[in-house]
């Protein structure tokens, strides 16, 4: 509001920004820290048995080592977060468990598909390809830039070479 010289007004109902913050923190509902922990260690943990169970399986039945069952792992696990994606029942365990679901790979897997299922009806290139690939693209450059950088590192303190 502004008076006849051009000055504001002050409401009487305004309040700074501390009285603001002091109000809105009284009334926010507490956050149950401990139950969400323990609920996101063993709903990430069980993500990671299961990881664990399908590698076991691989050495069993196909009498791999655990170096050669690793791969095939990992495809089996993002294409489990895939489909429970698809579902919609990777989001209803996500909500429950919060940043336990955040496993690297099905989280990464889930967070793709969730925006290619969103974005699907706006074609396959501009879409699914343009908007699942916002989040995936800064993951990928990260993990590229690490590498490169982990591998000057190993160059420069003479670890490079064929001794894998």
């Amino acid at each position: 509001m502004q008076s006849a010289t051009g000055k504001k007004k002050i409401s009487s109902l305004s309040m700074d920004e501390k009285e603001y913050k002091k109000v809105a923190k009284k009334h926010e509902p507490s956050r149950p820290i401990f139950k969400n922990c323990l609920k996101a260690f063993f709903v990430g943990g069980t993500i990671c048995l299961i990881g664990q169970a399908i590698q076991e399986a691989f050495m069993a039945g196909m009498h791999m080592t655990s170096k050669e069952a690793a791969s095939p792992t990992v495809a089996v696990m993002i294409l489990i977060s895939v489909i429970l994606t698809c579902l919609g029942v990777y989001d209803k365990i996500a909500q429950w468990a919060g940043a336990g679901t955040a496993v690297p790979v099905t989280g990464f897997a889930n967070s793709m598909c969730s925006a290619a299922l969103e974005h699907r009806a706006e074609g396959l290139v501009l879409g699914v390809g343009a908007n699942m690939f916002k989040l995936a693209g800064s993951v990928i450059v990260f993990g590229v830039v690490a590498a490169f950088i982990v591998g000057i590192v190993y160059a420069f303190l003479g670890f490079g070479g064929g001794h894998l």
